[in-house]
């Protein structure tokens, strides 16, 4: 089984970067800093993508008709 068959695999990586990424960011500063944003962004951008790539289909390029 590959990991995109996996119903807890991608959301268990998820919620493993960022409880490293929550980690980080009470530990100390400096390259800790870092990782906290990474841990803590990269989840949130794979939150949004799906969201703002739906945003940005056109009308024609899903083959719905155009409303007048």
């Amino acid at each position: 089984m590959s990991w995109r068959e996996s119903t807890f695999m991608l959301p268990g990586l998820i919620a493993a970067l960022s409880l490293v990424g929550l980690f980080a960011a009470l530990l100390g500063d400096g390259w800790w800093d870092v990782i906290a944003w990474f841990g803590l962004g990269l989840p949130a951008v794979l939150g949004a993508w799906p969201l703002l790539r739906r945003q940005t289909a056109t009308p024609a390029a899903t083959g719905e008709p155009r409303i007048r």
